[in-house]
């Protein structure tokens, strides 16, 4: 995988750690990163954190913001994010958590997935509606976008 390898190449260069918060993705993106060799020198852990109290207890979600907002929001993936770059030794985290299929809701439809990228600096989220796509393809595509916007992050910084 391009991505990936450029990630790593990336953050060997600058001398930086990655880690990964997931829900939906079940691993994939820290997955596509270990698959590669001397991928050591840039991951030391990941976070599958599929339900909510997972969540909790690995990542310091809050309980309340469960409640309030649900697991598939900006809002718990900015706190998942922070929870794994709190968590670990790493420059930056990113956290996917989204509905892969099959099913959702209107108010919450199969293939959206939020995604935030947390540094030393600060925390974005953003929402991605991959569409229904199929819960093999919603998946690849959120680890395919946790890549690429781990990338833009480590080239930023």
């Amino acid at each position: 995988m391009t991505s990936a390898r450029t990630l790593l190449a990336t953050c060997i260069a600058k001398g930086l750690r990655v880690t990964a918060a997931e829900s939906c993705t079940g691993g994939m993106v820290m997955a596509a990163l270990t698959d590669i060799a001397g991928s050591s020198a840039v991951v030391d852990r990941g976070y599958v954190t599929y339900s909510n109290q997972a969540k909790i207890e690995m990542l310091g979600v809050q309980p309340s913001t469960l409640e309030a907002v649900g697991a598939v929001s900006e809002e718990v993936a900015q706190e998942m994010a922070q929870g794994a770059l709190d968590h670990s030794g790493a420059d930056l985290a990113v956290s996917v958590t989204g509905i892969a299929g099959p099913g959702g809701s209107d108010f919450k439809p199969e293939g959206r997935v939020c995604f935030a990228i947390a540094t030393h600096q600060g925390c974005t989220a953003e929402t991605v509606e991959f569409g229904p796509l199929g819960r093999e393809n919603v998946r690849e595509a959120a680890r395919n976008h946790g890549l690429a916007l781990l990338n833009k992050a480590a080239s930023a910084h």
